[in-house]
């Protein structure tokens, strides 16, 4: 990509657009860039700014991150990623933005939003056996009631899924939202390390166990993830409007005439 007097080899931006539409990406990067022209918008629209010790803050937390200890290592980073500083102040700027106006928009509905969905947040720690014959799967539940092993042990010894065996069966910690209802029906009727009945899916015959039950809580991981959830809700709205009265292309074009440039600050 990168020849070796470390310039960037000129590729004409019709030949980047046939790339993308020949690998069905085209729709996903006009869909961003609109997305984008309707964040800048909006921000000026309620006069809502980064400022450029924003800039600089997010951009020495890069740094960090990426262990650039020195200008130069900096410089150095910049020109491996064929970006200038100005595109990258630029795409912090961008960032920043759609973080302050997610905030702003939604920060007050969220705790709402968590109240009255509250038990869409409870969590299990689960445990899952599948295997390919009812015979098999009540065997293992009897030889597990009957403690001749344990739960572990049987899913380390018979489950179908190589990364579920080697794991003993664990699924994860899961909010209740993401469990389909014929699971969630017998997850949340039982009660903690209670091994319940065999049942058949389409991937095989089941065998659960709920470690331990989580109450809902508004955690900060859970709050950023019903504000992101109602910022993208509100973008693919604000999109569709767009794309509906045919002003796609031009809000492609037209950026917001006051839009702040670059700070040269980092």
């Amino acid at each position: 990509m990168i020849n070796n007097s470390k310039k960037p080899i000129a590729i004409e931006l019709e030949t980047i657009v046939e790339y993308l539409k020949k690998n069905l990406q085209y729709k996903e990067i006009y869909h961003k860039i609109l997305y984008q022209q309707i964040i800048n918008r909006k921000a000026e629209e309620i006069n809502l700014t980064v400022t450029p010790e924003d800039i600089q803050s997010e951009a020495d937390n890069h740094r960090c991150e990426k262990k650039l200890e020195k200008a130069s290592d900096t410089y150095a980073w910049l020109e491996n990623e064929m970006i200038t500083a100005d595109d990258w102040e630029l795409g912090i700027r961008e960032k920043l933005l759609r973080q302050k106006l997610k905030k702003h928009l939604f920060a007050k509905e969220t705790e709402k939003a968590f109240a009255q969905n509250k038990l869409n947040f409870d969590q299990v720690v689960l445990y899952q056996i599948i295997v390919p014959y009812k015979k098999l799967a009540w065997e293992i539940f009897y030889q597990i009631e009957e403690e001749e092993l344990s739960f572990y042990q049987a899913a380390h010894l018979y489950d179908i899924d190589d990364k579920r065996r080697y794991h003993c069966g664990y699924e994860g910690t899961i909010p209740r939202w993401s469990i389909t209802p014929e699971f969630a029906s017998r997850i949340f009727a039982a009660k903690a390390l209670e091994v319940i009945l065999p049942f058949q899916t389409e991937q095989g015959y089941h065998i659960l166990m709920v470690e331990e039950f989580i109450p809902a809580k508004l955690t900060p991981k859970i709050y950023e993830e019903i504000l992101e959830k109602m910022f993208t809700e509100w973008l693919t709205s604000e999109l569709n409007y767009l794309l509906h009265n045919n002003s796609g292309e031009q809000a492609l074009v037209n950026e917001p005439e006051n839009a702040s440039p670059p700070d040269k600050s980092i």
